[in-house]
């Protein structure tokens, strides 16, 4: 598969964000060739004219140097919202790279999210912000499945670099997500992972746009087994499932000594401490019901 690569200017990198987690979104690339069935982020296409399918393309960023970087002093900044900012083409066009480099010094917060390693090689410059998060997504440790589902590096590799960051002094969260129905294995994860993170990140897998047929059809060829239950969930609306697996998981992280709770990741423990697991499963509808229910 031949990737359409193609420079471009920006007038800025850094966009306000309303994401819990910054207060920019910074994204280097347009596009991502990790190319993940699932991803929201293509939506993108709608806006950047792109027709080539997601995965195919990439464009790279061109910015001017950031002036007066102070002004981001204490501002949280999140890296990448709809891309990943570690794919291949950064060992080589060194966007990310580059973005580090001019807010080194600003005492702006990052938070970098990727699927990736190579990551590794700015560890350096990551561990001089302060409060500086990275977080890797992994939502399987059956490497057929991943492959199934992105072109990323492998999850060894993955929980090697969470591993490496946790080390070093860095504040990481394995993000476990998007968590598909009855073939993610959560418990498997967070047993993998407790060692190498600090936060512990659970999303539902959210199926909409020109995706869903995608994981449906994906589902009913290789899992025909499950084709009524994610009938069930992603075309007649039942969240049973989620608020089992709310039961499942709040009951196995009081057995393991983990923290669980719900949609808030607020609460601050010491770095070595076990990681706090977070619900995030349908934000505003099975939360809030969550939420009475465990105040009964």
């Amino acid at each position: 598969m031949e990737i359409i690569i193609k420079d471009i200017k920006v007038k800025s990198i850094l966009t306000k964000s309303n994401l819990p987690v910054g207060g920019y979104s910074v994204n280097p690339y347009v596009g991502c060739t990790h190319a993940c069935k699932y991803c929201y982020a293509s939506f993108m296409k709608r806006f950047t004219n792109h027709t080539e399918p997601w995965g195919e393309f990439i464009d790279i960023k061109l910015w001017t140097d950031i002036k007066n970087t102070q002004k981001y002093k204490d501002k949280e900044l999140f890296i990448s919202s709809v891309t990943d900012p570690y794919q291949p083409i950064e060992e080589t066009a060194c966007r990310t790279r580059t973005l580090l480099e001019q807010l080194k010094g600003s005492g702006c917060k990052i938070s970098i999210s990727t699927k990736s390693d190579l990551v590794l090689r700015d560890l350096d410059i990551i561990k001089t912000f302060p409060n500086a998060r990275v977080s890797w997504s992994i939502n399987t440790l059956d490497e057929n499945f991943r492959a199934d589902m992105d072109n990323a590096v492998s999850i060894e590799r993955r929980l090697k670099a969470m591993k490496e960051f946790y080390d070093a002094g860095i504040r990481t969260t394995c993000f476990i997500s998007p968590i598909f129905p009855y073939i993610t294995n959560i418990k498997d994860i967070i047993r993998r992972v407790k060692n190498k993170c600090n936060l512990i990140w659970l999303e539902n897998l959210n199926l909409r746009g020109a995706y869903k047929k995608v994981i449906l059809d994906y589902i009913e060829e290789k899992y025909p087994e499950l084709k009524t239950q994610y009938d069930d969930i992603y075309l007649k609306g039942s969240k049973r499932y989620w608020f089992e697996l709310d039961e499942q998981i709040s009951k196995f992280c009081k057995e393991e000594g983990l923290l669980y709770v719900r949609n808030d990741d607020s609460i601050n423990q010491p770095f070595n401490a076990p990681p706090i697991v977070v619900n995030y499963f349908f934000h505003e509808e099975i939360i809030p019901s969550a939420n009475k229910k465990t105040k009964a």
